[in-house]
């Protein structure tokens, strides 16, 4: 055994945030999220997993290889958002992509809740899904 071990096995794991018995936030193998929080090196990684995640489900998708490098941003964007089963309900936009009709998929995603609920972020990835450009800022 080493110290690696010894606190894996009495920390224990959760994958999800709970309060632990000095009713801090913690996560993962005891990790105090209200006084250590996480570091911006360990936000990016967790980002880049969560990227490979979602474009992991993606590539299921019979149209992923036949979008451009923005419009394939715009997806991951979401399911990073609104998770897989959240995407998954976005059948029409998935139809229109199928169709590569650009203009149809902006539209479908203008007319979601999402749309309303996420601000500037859904406006700017409209206009990316319709022009396949990247935003100017």
């Amino acid at each position: 055994m080493d110290v690696v071990e010894l606190i894996k096995r009495h920390e224990g794991y959760s994958q999800s945030v709970y309060r632990c018995t000095g009713n801090r936030q913690t996560i993962g193998f005891g990790r105090n999220l209200d006084d250590v929080g996480i570091s911006r090196d360990e936000a990016e990684w967790l980002l880049k997993r969560d990227i490979e995640r979602a474009i992991g489900s993606l590539r299921t998708e019979p149209y992923w290889l036949d979008l451009s490098e923005v419009r394939q941003a715009v997806l991951i964007d979401m399911v990073f958002n609104l998770g897989w089963a959240g995407f998954a309900k976005f059948q029409r936009l998935r139809m229109a992509l199928g169709r590569q009709d650009y203009d149809a998929a902006s539209n479908e995603m203008r007319a979601s809740v999402w749309f309303k609920q996420v601000g500037t972020r859904s406006q700017r990835l409209c206009v990316m899904m319709q022009t396949g450009l990247w935003p100017r800022s």
